[in-house]
């Protein structure tokens, strides 16, 4: 792959100038001027949706047809869990690799292959036989590397097109995808299955899709200059190294922070996509107004539920999340964390309720559901937003690389295995029955609402620091601030230095959390300690 050369911008040179001088928040809301670039930027916006609508479907498929593939395969409820776990950690490893791509090359490009990727490897799963478990552990692996090459750079496509509120808004169209393209990934699943009362089906809806996704991809979206509709001042932003954009992003305490919330939000959203309709089974069997699975094809009906209740609660969710941050905003410069951090810290117990009413009332279950996914995706296109204005254009699909590996490395990467692994620990312990798999699996998701309240009180920090990065990131993208990626924040460097014209050796320490900067030197002569303001 080559490196880009300045493609054609989507605005013209005085489009662009005129829109880089726009005021934020005001009249250079939009995209670039003219009538033919606002539907060009629109119809991006569209078919990047669409395929992360796409995205999303495929990837929750399994989870709506999970009791037929353990039944299929004969796995328990750990080994099972491993399907998400193993595509999640695929996705995470080789998100910074597509996110340090993203930065410098073709994005439209690495898109475009990811994307053929992934629709080939999730075709190719669908013929797995039944002894080879391992195999289809290794397809669901694959598909996470092509996902990982669309997920990080979609949206610093979109964040290039849109500045000021149309760009939440137009975030807040692509991350209804997340929530409606899970639900959807469920609904497919079950109802696929049923009709052709064999799950392998199911896995066959999204491939074709994905290749209709390649061509629209190519043809509609273009490659956009990063940073164009933000810089006011004709200085070209530069691309740093690697190590360089790892060292600034580590400095950005909204940025790691919210992170972090996110994580949470993962972890939550990942262990009831996967085990949320098992759990359901399981609790009308204890009630005995449903029959175990015990031959193919299983009840399909809680994933059907299940895929509705998550499609309506994230359409409303996302959407509701977006224009309460945007009002707020208007009295609040902090209303983007702080709108997350009430989403999650209100989850938390709605889940509790959902989990606890199960056993007598699937109806209130479902009820207590709906709520507390409809307050958790309240974060999706919020977070989103924070990402792209606390961080500079250039470093924008590293950011998103790290914010994903971080959110899949402890968040659903490891929550359905950890879930799986708990409900299997505690059923040891206990007489085999059917009542025994139900309990089991009910206290290892009790796990989700402490992770809720974990992740309002990383918002919350969020909501310290954030106007004073935003601030930082617009003077840098206009060109009128300085760099600190050198700042040395969060770490304790040690370093040894000789100096041959003094000839003295010293040591030194320092730490910087500002509004603190600590220093510690020690040379042959005399230490010194020092306190200070940064």
């Amino acid at each position: 792959m080559e490196e880009d050369e300045e493609p054609e911008p989507l605005l013209s040179p005085a489009a662009a100038s005129r829109d880089a001088r726009a005021p934020p928040g005001g009249g250079g809301d939009g995209p670039a001027s003219g009538a033919s670039s606002r539907q060009r930027a629109v119809a991006t916006v569209c078919v990047l949706c669409f395929i992360n609508l796409l995205n999303y479907t495929d990837r929750f498929t399994v989870a709506g047809v999970l009791p037929d593939i353990e039944e299929y395969f004969n796995i328990d409820d750990s080994s099972s869990g491993l399907l998400q776990t193993v595509f999640i950690s695929s996705y995470m490893v080789l998100a910074p690799v597509f996110g340090y791509l993203g930065d410098r090359y073709n994005r439209k490009c690495i898109m475009s292959c990811g994307i053929f990727f992934w629709s080939t490897i999730t075709l190719a799963s669908s013929f797995v036989p039944q002894k080879y478990f391992w195999l289809l552990l290794v397809t669901r692996g694959l598909v996470g590397v092509g996902e990982a090459s669309y997920s990080t750079i979609a949206p610093t496509v979109i964040a290039d097109l849109f500045v000021g509120d149309q760009r939440s808004r137009m975030l807040s169209i692509f991350y209804f995808a997340i929530p409606v393209g899970s639900g959807l990934g469920y609904i497919v699943g079950s109802k696929v299955n049923d009709i052709a009362e064999d799950w392998h089906w199911a896995l066959r809806v999204t491939p074709p899709l994905g290749l209709l996704a390649v061509v629209l991809l190519v043809l509609v979206v273009a490659e956009i200059p990063r940073g164009a509709i933000e810089r006011r001042s004709d200085r070209e932003l530069v691309t740093t190294s690697w190590f360089t954009d790892v060292r600034a992003l580590s400095t950005n305490h909204s940025f790691v922070l919210s992170s972090l919330g996110f994580t949470s939000v993962a972890f939550v959203s990942g262990s009831l996509a996967l085990w949320a309709p098992a759990y359901l089974l399981r609790a009308q069997v204890v009630q005995g107004t449903m029959q175990p699975c015990i031959r193919r094809p299983c009840s399909s009906m809680d994933s059907l539920i299940f895929g509705i209740i998550t499609c309506v609660s994230g359409f409303l969710g996302v959407g509701a999340g977006v224009e309460v941050s945007k009002r707020y905003r208007r009295v609040n410069p902090r209303a983007d964390p702080l709108v997350c951090a009430f989403g999650l810290l209100a989850s938390a117990p709605f889940l509790f309720l959902a989990l606890a009413t199960a056993e007598a009332s699937t109806v209130a279950t479902y009820v207590f559901i709906f709520i507390g996914e409809l307050l958790l995706s309240l974060n999706w296109a919020i977070v989103a937003d924070i990402l792209l204005y606390v961080v500079v254009p250039t470093r924008r699909s590293t950011a998103e690389a790290f914010q994903i590996m971080t959110s899949h490395l402890l968040g659903d990467a490891s929550s359905p295995y950890l879930i799986g692994l708990i409900s299997d620990r505690v059923r040891r312990i206990r007489a085999d029955s059917y009542l025994s798999e139900f309990r089991s699996l009910e206290y290892a998701l009790m796990t989700c609402c402490f992770a809720g309240v974990l992740g309002g009180a990383a918002f919350l920090g969020t909501a310290i620091f954030i106007e004073r990065d935003r601030k930082l990131a617009e003077s840098l993208t206009q060109g009128t601030g300085e760099d600190r990626a050198d700042t040395r924040v969060w770490s304790l460097p040690v370093s040894l230095s000789v100096l041959p014209l003094s000839l003295s050796v010293s040591l030194s320490l320092s730490l910087s959390l500002p509004p603190l900067c600590l220093s510690l030197s020690v040379s042959l002569s005399a230490p010194s300690l020092s306190l200070s303001l940064c």
